[in-house]
């Protein structure tokens, strides 16, 4: 089991907020012929919450671990504080990890597992007793100081964990999916307060995670990952907005971006198989229009689709639907209540500067003053 890794106290950071910038230049990490990560460059910023998001096996974890010295780069610089740490142990890099299994010891009490670390660095009694009392009132787990895990809730193990991590005292703080093993009401709760805990400490917090829910509403910035390398890093409106990419525009929100095929006619485009709206695009490739589903308003006239059922998930409603002769799916998400029946025939409006232009063959989004405008916007009507 991974010991706790730590090094300069979050009063020695350099920055006085208790954070210090973490950045990985060209790092690639190879096992035999697989490729974990493949020239990943990225810099974040001291004190801000920074979260690895992607899909299963895309490099998050090797990342994390590569920054904690868990695992050593093939190529490239890990760089913590200003400093190159490339080659250097867990113990000097000022690091602290939480697990996804929490790697809690079972014989141990609370308390003791908190204090294990420092402990293992031989941290005198008198200053373990104070990191225990500063980490004790921080997380509100005074009453489970003398539990074992086994004698804990999900919550009060994840509670006790990032106790290990707070006594640790270091400048950066590395959390490796800490939520998967809760239940969703206890994630939410638990999202509210680690971000808390992190403007409270002013550490720098890397966090990895394959749930949007968590990226989006924990991070000042996400790092989208896709098959080992940065498929884009932006805060975390922007990259709903403004996706770089198909394989972004797909992974981020739920319902995701609807993503149309279009087809020339004349100097103007349409989706496939319809006769309008029409879009004004430079580009003479296979371009895909990308729309939010929540960007798509029922109207009297424009995108036509049939209507194959209606979902009401309580505070609105998805319609899934099909447009043109290859019924390609599309989603359109509306507030409240939306009674519908299979079959039914509607049109959809959507603003000019909600669409996104994506090129079929690269994946890449269009610059802005490559954007689409409608030829004409139709008036929206919410009768289906």
């Amino acid at each position: 089991m991974p010991r706790d890794v730590a090094g300069p106290r979050l009063d020695e950071a350099a920055d006085g907020r208790g954070g210090v910038e973490v950045a990985l230049f060209g790092v690639s990490k190879e096992w035999g012929r697989f490729r974990a990560l493949d020239d990943v460059s990225f810099t974040i910023a001291a004190g801000s919450f920074t979260v690895l998001l992607g899909p299963s096996g895309c490099g998050k974890t090797t990342c994390l671990r590569l920054i904690a010295g868990l695992e050593r780069a093939g190529t490239g610089r890990v760089m913590i504080g200003g400093k190159d740490v490339t080659a250097a142990p867990p113990a000097e890099r000022g690091v602290a990890m939480v697990f996804q299994s929490y790697a809690l010891f079972p014989h141990l009490t609370a308390a003791e597992n908190i204090l294990f670390g420092l402990k293992a660095r031989r941290v005198p009694a008198a200053e373990r007793a104070q990191r225990l009392d500063r980490a004790v009132g921080i997380l509100g787990i005074e009453a489970l100081l003398t539990r074992r895990p086994g004698q804990l809730s999900g919550g009060q193990q994840q509670r006790v964990a990032l106790g290990r991590a707070i006594v640790a005292e270091t400048p950066v703080c590395l959390m490796d999916e800490p939520l998967s093993n809760l239940d969703a009401q206890l994630r939410a709760e638990m999202r509210v307060e680690i971000v808390a805990l992190q403007r409270r400490l002013g550490i720098t917090m890397i966090y990895v995670t394959h749930d949007q829910t968590e990226a989006m509403s924990m991070a000042d910035r996400v790092i989208l990952l896709n098959k080992g390398r940065v498929e884009q890093d932006a805060p975390p409106a922007e990259l709903y907005a403004r996706p770089d990419t198909l394989f972004a525009a797909r992974f981020i929100g739920t319902p995701p971006m609807n993503l149309l095929p279009l087809a020339r006619v004349g100097t103007a485009m349409v989706v496939r198989g319809t006769t309008g709206p029409a879009f004004a695009a430079a580009s003479e490739r296979s371009l895909l229009a990308g729309l939010r589903p929540e960007a798509l308003m029922l109207a009297e006239a424009g995108l036509p689709l049939r209507l194959d059922r209606a979902e009401y998930l309580g505070s609105d409603t998805v319609l899934h639907c099909r447009c043109g002769p290859e019924a390609l799916p599309v989603l359109i998400r509306r507030p409240g209540r939306i009674d519908a029946a299979g079959g039914a025939m509607l049109h959809a409006a959507f603003a000019p500067e909600s669409v996104q232009l994506f090129e079929a063959d690269s994946g890449r989004r269009l610059l802005r003053q490559a954007a689409p405008a409608l030829s004409e916007v139709t008036k929206p009507s919410f009768q289906p």
